[in-house]
C-alpha cells in the first residue's frame, strides 16, 4: 500500500506541475498533458480505496 501511495504523491505532483503550466504560461500541450494525469489519478485513487477496505477488514 506504501507504494500505491507513493504512485498516487508523484503522479499528483506531475499533475499540480502541469496544470500550473497551462494556467500560468497558457501552454495548451501542458493541459493534455494534465488530464492525463487526472486519468491515471483517479485509476489509482480506486485502487487506494480497494486496498484499503480490504486492508480494514
Amino acid at each position: 500500500m506504501k507504494e500505491l501511495i507513493e504512485k498516487i504523491t508523484a503522479e499528483f505532483e506531475n499533475f499540480k506541475t502541469e496544470a500550473d503550466a497551462q494556467a500560468e504560461k497558457g501552454n495548451k500541450a501542458a493541459g493534455t498533458r494534465a488530464r492525463k494525469s487526472t486519468l491515471a489519478l483517479e485509476k489509482m485513487l480506486k485502487e487506494f480505496r480497494k486496498t484499503s477496505l480490504e486492508a480494514t477488514k
